[in-house]
């Protein structure tokens, strides 16, 4: 509920680089209580309040900030079936992480964590230098973002973008 005043406000993107950034440090944190819980008693509360921090810094960000962008950067046709397709790969991640996790858990003992966080890492600087900022934007704004050109104007409508790109 929260969210959506807060997305709306401070942005997506932003709001998704922090949640990321967020994630991996509660990841490195994590992965450091683990590793020093047999030396360091008081470790556990260190590993304790990165698992909620990394939960917060997920319903900030990640959680669902994808699904705001996911709808702002396709038009009315293609959107149903890429809001379907983002949330079959979303749900199938899911099923991946939650059946392999306690067999990786196993392998890599307290260092579980750093795949997350060199995963966390990639998504971060994906975001940082391939998704704009969608707050405020139209269609064909977004869409001139990714094509890195100005927009024209009189924004072109999709089906004229895609006569101009037959043409060529």
């Amino acid at each position: 509920f929260l969210q959506v005043f807060l997305v709306e406000k401070a942005g997506r993107r932003s709001l998704f680089l922090a949640g990321l950034m967020g994630m991996l440090i509660s990841a490195v944190a994590m992965t450091v209580g683990l590793a020093l819980l047999s030396q360091f008693a008081w470790m556990s509360y260190v590993s304790m309040v990165a698992i909620f921090l990394f939960v917060i810094f997920f319903e900030v960000g990640p959680g669902p900030i994808p699904w705001f962008i996911v709808a702002e950067l396709f038009s009315q046709g293609p959107r149903p079936a890429a809001i379907a397709i983002a949330g079959f790969c979303n749900w199938a991640c899911n099923f991946i992480v939650g059946m392999c996790f306690q067999y990786i858990a196993d392998l890599c003992g307290p260092y579980v964590f750093v795949i997350f966080a060199a995963l966390l890492l990639v998504f971060f600087l994906f975001a940082y230098f391939k998704v704009p900022e969608t707050k405020g934007k139209s269609f064909e704004e977004i869409a001139a973002a990714f094509r890195r050109k100005k927009l024209p104007a009189k924004a072109m409508t999709e089906l004229e973008d895609l006569r101009g790109s037959e043409e060529a």
